[in-house]
């Protein structure tokens, strides 16, 4: 009896071992064929392909020729701005002169550019003298007329007091004169009092006179103003003195005046301006000072 051949391959195990190792290294090479050549993506074509459209402009036509493209638009450009170019400080420092010769570089004296900073200097504090000055005859000026506004509101109401009193007096009688001279009328001036027995022009200083301040500085003269007037009160003169002595200028009626009567005024500026004050070569080119003349009447 024949031995069934399957009995053989069981004999032979090893031969069954190879079997299986090739099938698995068929399918591992198919594998590794499949993700190498089946899973790549391929590349895309260079000219993309599509539909080719007929030329046209609108949506309807007739005929079998092809019309002329119209000419391309071109946009009109402006030219582009210059530019301005800025020179670098630090190459226009390297940069020079071939042809001509550089201007010579002046030395600077110091003692004149000290003498001209001091001239600068002066003239600064100048400016501000004379600036302090405008604004102090600014406010004098205002204190003036604040004064004469109250000397005149002051004189209206004397002016109405004294009518008064003289209605009151004169009440009951006839009286048309009054004084010692004889005759007929009112004896003495408009500007006086009803109630002064001196029925002539007032003249005089009073007992208090002439008096001055000029920082330290004496004086020469002092002339005594005329008093003609049937006024009094106390006027402050401001006055300018130069390094001489001479009064340059005098403002009459500033702060301290107790009167602003225009002619009290005007005589107390007048012998302002004829005072004398002694010489003094260090003072100021323009030295402020005040003098101040009580007018009473006797």
């Amino acid at each position: 009896m024949r031995p069934h051949p399957n009995n053989d391959l069981r004999t032979f195990p090893s031969e069954r071992k190879k079997g299986f190792i090739g099938t698995a290294v068929i399918h591992i090479v198919v594998l590794v064929l499949l993700l190498i050549l089946g899973l790549t993506v391929p590349p895309p074509p260079e000219i993309e392909e599509g539909i080719i459209v007929n030329f046209g402009t609108d949506f309807t036509g007739s005929g079998s020729i092809e019309p002329s493209a119209p000419p391309p638009v071109v946009e009109e450009s402006s030219p582009p701005l210059p530019q301005t170019v800025t020179p670098d400080p630090a190459e226009k420092a390297l940069l020079t002169q071939n042809n001509e010769d550089a201007p010579e570089v002046k030395k600077v004296d110091p003692e004149a550019e000290k003498k001209r900073l001091e001239k600068i200097e002066a003239d600064r504090r100048l400016r501000e003298q004379q600036e302090a000055e405008r604004i102090k005859r600014e406010q004098e000026e205002l204190e003036r007329k604040r004064i004469e506004e109250e000397q005149k509101r002051q004189t209206d109401i004397m002016n109405r007091t004294r009518e008064a009193l003289a209605s009151s007096q004169k009440a009951g009688t006839k009286a048309t004169s009054e004084g010692t001279a004889g005759g007929t009328g009112n004896q003495g001036v408009p500007t006086g009092s009803p109630d002064s027995k001196v029925r002539g022009e007032g003249s005089g200083l009073g007992d208090k006179g002439i008096s001055y301040d000029l920082q330290g500085r004496g004086f020469q003269s002092l002339p005594t103003p005329k008093y003609e007037h049937q006024a009094e009160g106390r006027v402050v003169v401001e006055v300018s003195v130069d390094r001489s002595g001479r009064v340059t200028a005098a403002v009459a009626g500033i702060k301290g005046s107790t009167t602003l009567d225009e002619y009290l005024l005007r005589v107390a500026r007048e012998a302002a301006l004829l005072a004398r004050f002694e010489p003094k070569p260090d003072a100021p080119l323009t030295q402020k000072g005040t003098i101040t003349y009580n007018f009473v009447l006797r």
